[in-house]
């Protein structure tokens, strides 16, 4: 079958597949915002006995999840702006020096994403027993730039590669110095890379939980405060309402980073 374009049109059962592929992602998220209203507060059943927003008043009346909110807030801000300074760095030095073993040094940049969470973690708890480090906000922080760094740098070495040579050469031919090539050249060709990692690598720390769980000490952020709950018998529907706040806050991060990436071949980065 081919439709008007003169392209051959997908048949039905790679239709049906696709479909299937998006309902089996999707519908558990669907369950999750329909279980926030459930008048049930111990069970999951379906359909639910009856609706209510009364969970909604209980889990915002909780001063435990708003201190959850507020650090894990804290600590995606903090470790995005790191990122973005680091795996920037990190990305134009790359580009631009060739030296011996630089492969190998890239495999090293790439490490903390490419692991499973629980070997960064457990990696990282070790090396904050070594260095006597207690843990603490820092430790969480520390912790969760070591894997927002790569998705910055992915984004801005992806951005570098497509850029010009030519460009920074005619603006020093032409009288500009480094910082003045770095101000009206460099960065804005790197605007869109640098707001879309930071968005991303916001988004990634936001809801971590496995390297959270090896360096946050006695601390709570959201996630951590969502697995507790889970093995709590009643107000289960709180927790489907914290679940619901992550996937708010997390969404346009998300959504804003593939607007800004949709139209290039730039890396966008991959979640742990």
């Amino acid at each position: 079958m081919r439709s008007d374009t003169g392209k051959a049109g997908a048949g039905w059962g790679l239709t049906a597949a696709a479909w299937f592929g998006v309902l089996f992602l999707n519908v558990p998220i669907l369950f999750i915002i329909l279980y926030c209203f459930t008048t049930d507060d111990r069970s999951y059943g379906f359909p639910p006995p009856g609706l209510t927003t009364e969970w909604f008043g209980k889990a915002f009346a909780r001063q435990d999840l708003w201190a959850a909110l507020g650090l894990s807030l804290r600590v995606a801000f903090i470790s995005m702006t790191i990122a973005l300074v680091l795996g920037t760095l990190a990305a134009a030095a790359m580009y631009r020096f060739r030296f011996f073993g630089k492969e190998t040094v890239t495999l090293l940049i790439l490490l903390p994403i490419a692991l499973p969470g629980i070997v960064t973690g457990m990696s990282l708890r070790a090396a904050f027993d070594i260095a006597g480090m207690p843990f603490s906000f820092w430790t969480l922080v520390l912790g969760h730039a070591t894997f927002c760094v790569v998705v910055v740098y992915n984004n801005v070495i992806a951005r570098l590669r497509r850029s010009s040579p030519a460009l920074v050469e005619a603006s020093m031919d032409l009288g500009a110095n480094s910082f003045q090539t770095f101000r009206y050249v460099i960065l804005p060709n790197l605007a869109t890379a640098l707001l879309a990692g930071g968005m991303l690598a916001f988004a990634l720390s936001f809801d971590e939980i496995i390297v959270t769980t090896f360096t946050a000490g006695n601390q709570n952020t959201l996630p951590i405060f969502i697995l507790k709950e889970l093995s709590r018998p009643h107000d289960r529907p709180v927790t489907n309402v914290a679940a619901v706040m992550v996937m708010v806050i997390t969404f346009g991060p998300i959504l804003l980073a593939y607007y800004l990436t949709r139209d290039t071949q730039d890396v966008a980065g991959s979640g742990k």
